[in-house]
C-alpha cells in the first residue's frame, strides 16, 4: 500500500538555511502548519543528530494551527568548499481521536499511516557588507578570509 501524502505544510518546504558565522549556535525556524480538522502527531529526525538541537523535536499540532520548530546548528568550523549533506525528515501521523500516549501511537503505527517530508540543509556565510555568499568569497581587491571574515591584503 502506498504511503499517504504529507498533510502538514512546511515552511520552508525544501531547504533549511543556516546563516553564519558558525562560531556560535545558528538557529533556523521550521514552521509546521496543520490545515486539517484532525490533530497531527509529528517528529523531526536528522542525518546528523550530534550537530543539531531541535526544539520541540516531537509533539501534537492541533487542527488548524501551526507551531514553530527551532533547529539549532551547533558551532563548527565552516569550510565553504564543503557542501552540506545534512538532511531532516518531518514524520507525521493523524492522531487517533482516543489518543492518550503519543509514544504508543508511533509504536503501533502502520507504515501506510506514516507521512514524511524531507528537507536539505544549506550553510551561508555573510560578508562584511551583509551580502550572502554560499560557496566562495568574492575578491574585490581587498580580499576576504572567508573562515574568519577578516580583511587580508592582496599581494
Amino acid at each position: 500500500m502506498a504511503r499517504q501524502e504529507q498533510v502538514l505544510v512546511l515552511e520552508p518546504p525544501q531547504e533549511l538555511k543556516f546563516r553564519g558565522p558558525f562560531t556560535d549556535v545558528v538557529t533556523a525556524t521550521l514552521k509546521l502548519t496543520n490545515p486539517t480538522d484532525r490533530n497531527v502527531c509529528f517528529k523531526v529526525k536528522t542525518t546528523a543528530p550530534r550537530r543539531y538541537c531541535v526544539r520541540p523535536n516531537s509533539g501534537i499540532i492541533d487542527a488548524g494551527t501551526s507551531i514553530n520548530v527551532s533547529v539549532m546548528l551547533q558551532p563548527f568550523e565552516y569550510d565553504p568548499n564543503e557542501k552540506s549533506k545534512h538532511k531532516f525528515m518531518v514524520q507525521s501521523i493523524l492522531a487517533p481521536r482516543d489518543m492518550t500516549d503519543m509514544e504508543g501511537v508511533w509504536k503501533e503505527a502502520k507504515p501506510e499511516e506514516l507521512m514524511d517530508s524531507k528537507l536539505r540543509c544549506a550553510f551561508e556565510m555573510p560578508l562584511e557588507n551583509d551580502k550572502t555568499v554560499s560557496m566562495k568569497a568574492v575578491c574585490v581587491c581587498g580580499c576576504f578570509n572567508v573562515m574568519g571574515l577578516q580583511r587580508v591584503s592582496c599581494s
